[in-house]
């Protein structure tokens, strides 16, 4: 029997987070196999995310707020075996598409156990672990969930209009993981870990994605405006206004008070920026995908 503790480390929820990176491959495919979609969408986000999401948990054994979680519970032995067995059981579905996609999710699940497991923790190194999380959820996840959906091979890695996208997600996601971590650097610090985000500090982690906010912005307008058309472009730019206005309303508030750097406001950024950008790919699949 699960207890209730694993069930909430395993951060299901969170995992829809990560659901733009999955959309954006979809949009962008011409022909995708539509039962492979349903199934990587559930392979990825019920299987794969969870299983990191609680082996991280189980090695952290965090007190106080984490992704997805305000007040996380005392973990339990069963979570470190349950988020094996969610591997697992992705791995043995992904052979179901192809052989290509059950070894990418094995290499996924290995690098989510480095980064933390304590033998290797990548996660205590700023750099190394902020260039892996956007990488391996950025461009790795893309190209995998672009494979499986289109039931192709890895001649994907030769196409342009391909590896742009999936090098955009990694941008994307670079520019956000510090915003992740900005609640959370008495915690990281107290076990060793010195994530990007203390090391930048708190004033630092909104300037750094701001930064990359703009670089991806404009990024991602000019993939729309020379692989696709220029109104797409202008649409990208008016479904993610929103989530920009609240991280400058969010920056303005931790300058008066930095105790606004916290759980409840950092959560409200991924969930709004998630929304606006499932939203812009949603309608980006929809609209081509009926031509």
């Amino acid at each position: 029997m699960i207890s209730r503790s694993t069930l909430l480390h395993l951060r299901i929820p969170f995992s829809l987070f990560l659901l733009p990176v999955y959309l954006y491959a979809l949009s962008i495919s011409n022909t995708p196999v539509w039962q492979n979609v349903l199934y990587v969408f559930f392979i990825v986000h019920f299987l794969l995310y969870p299983a990191s999401n609680g082996y991280n948990s189980y090695f952290d054994k965090d007190e106080k707020s984490i992704g997805g979680l305000r007040n996380p519970p005392v973990v339990t032995k069963d979570l470190y075996y349950v988020s094996i067995l969610l591997d697992v059981i992705a791995i043995a579905l992904g052979l179901v598409i192809n052989i290509w996609f059950a070894l990418m999710l094995l290499i996924y699940g290995l690098i989510s156990k480095a980064y933390s497991h304590p033998t290797v923790r990548i996660k205590k190194y700023p750099v190394l672990s902020w260039l892996t999380a956007g990488f391996f959820q950025g461009f790795f996840t893309f190209m995998m969930c672009f494979l499986a959906m289109n039931n192709t091979e890895l001649d994907i890695f030769k196409q342009q209009e391909i590896m742009i996208p999936a090098f955009l997600s990694s941008v994307m996601l670079w520019g956000s993981y510090p915003m992740t971590q900005i609640y959370q650097h008495k915690e990281d610090a107290g076990r060793g870990d010195i994530t990007l985000s203390l090391k930048l500090g708190i004033p630092g982690t909104f300037y750094f994605t701001g930064g990359f906010f703009i670089l991806a912005t404009v990024a991602f307008m000019l993939f729309y405006f020379t692989f696709f058309k220029s109104v797409d472009a202008y649409t990208f730019l008016f479904f993610t206004t929103p989530m920009v206005l609240y991280f400058f309303r969010w920056y303005l508030r931790v300058r008066k008070d930095q105790s606004k750097a916290d759980f409840a406001n950092s959560m409200g950024l991924n969930l709004i920026s998630s929304l606006c950008l499932s939203l812009f790919f949603i309608w980006m699949t929809i609209k081509y995908a009926s031509l």
